[in-house]
């Protein structure tokens, strides 16, 4: 989540091993997100993030790591920001690409973001999401708001497939729910790679350092 201390944060997940770096940009009413990353939403409203202070953050990002940076939140942002302002914005300050949690795939065509599709996705869905995603399409591994879960829900396989048969040149990358070294491995198992955010959060409530040794458990996993 973007924040004063989010830099340090972001650079602490790269050494940690991250490949990417997702970045929440706080929204008042986050309908996809559960309870750690609504907290931190309002712990970053309540510190003054808007949006221009959420873009300085992003480049303060950007000077520091090298990967790529995907700014994520709501269509209700870019609606009061301007669609193509902050778009252009965005890639001023370093953006690789955008999640817009809340927004469909077949509206704003000219917006090149990652497309999030749902294990009640119909195929005609995920296939055009699949054809429009910029990168990488996004896998949504339960039906329900973000944060940790005790299983690995089912729906992944189903889904996994599904995408594999309709976009198999696309890269798929797994998240919602994901927290454990376990579950990120299951996941990668049937994906090319996963997104964690729930937990990395909690797990940056320790600083920096304890940020770093969490994504480095993923990335063992992973890597194992």
């Amino acid at each position: 989540m973007a924040g004063r201390g989010t830099p340090e944060l972001a650079e602490a997940a790269v050494e940690g091993g991250a490949d990417v770096v997702e970045l929440g940009f706080p929204f008042s009413d986050p309908l996809a997100d559960g309870p750690v990353i609504r907290r931190a939403a309002e712990r970053a409203l309540a510190e003054g993030m808007r949006t221009a202070a959420c873009l300085e953050c992003l480049a303060a990002v950007r000077s520091r790591v090298d990967v790529p940076l995907i700014p994520m939140t709501y269509s209700s942002l870019l609606e009061a920001y301007g669609w193509e302002r902050f778009a252009a914005d965005a890639r001023t300050a370093g953006a690789t690409s955008l999640i817009v949690a809340d927004l469909p795939a077949d509206e704003r065509a000219e917006l090149r973001r990652v497309q999030l599709v749902a294990p009640t996705s119909t195929d005609e869905r995920v296939r055009l999401a699949a054809a429009t995603t910029d990168g990488w399409l996004y896998l949504v591994t339960l039906t329900g708001t973000t944060g940790a879960r005790s299983e690995l829900l089912r729906e992944l396989d189903g889904l996994a497939e599904r995408a594999r048969a309709v976009a198999p040149d696309v890269p798929l990358y797994a998240g919602f729910g994901i927290s454990t070294p376990e579950q990120a491995r299951a996941a990668a198992e049937r994906t090319d790679g996963i997104v964690v955010g729930s937990r990395a959060l909690e797990a940056a409530e320790g600083g920096a350092g304890a940020l770093r040794d969490y994504v480095a458990s993923l990335r063992g996993a992973l890597d194992a």
